[in-house]
């Protein structure tokens, strides 16, 4: 493929067909086949639990065993932006957004003071 398909509005008409047609069968699929499911059922509490128990030991891993640019940021200062995540997104009932946005802050304003 040249240069000029892949930056020419053809080219992203291209990808944009492409993903639609991998993507959405699986989506109608699902909500085919997931119609009769009850969300509330114990399956669905264990995958909840599951995926729960996933993201708890990935964030862990971030903050105790970083990779790249979080490496160079002292471990207290990874606890502190990590601690405040989760009171604020407990203090914000629950609001993800919040508890990501308020952590990433401390953060950054934490490595920029001790700079």
């Amino acid at each position: 493929m040249s240069d000029d398909l892949l930056t020419s509005f053809e080219g992203t008409l291209l990808l944009l067909v492409i993903a639609l047609v991998a993507h959405e069968p699986f989506r109608w699929l699902g909500l085919y086949l997931g119609h009769g499911l009850d969300a509330q059922s114990e399956i669905f509490a264990w995958v909840r639990a599951v995926s729960t128990a996933l993201v708890a030991g990935l964030v862990t891993r971030l903050v105790m065993f970083p990779v790249g640019a979080l490496s160079e940021v002292q471990l207290m200062i990874r606890f502190i932006a990590f601690a405040t995540g989760i009171a604020i997104y407990l203090g914000t009932q629950r609001h993800l957004g919040a508890g990501v946005f308020g952590s990433a802050t401390v953060l950054l304003i934490m490595q920029l003071i001790m700079q």
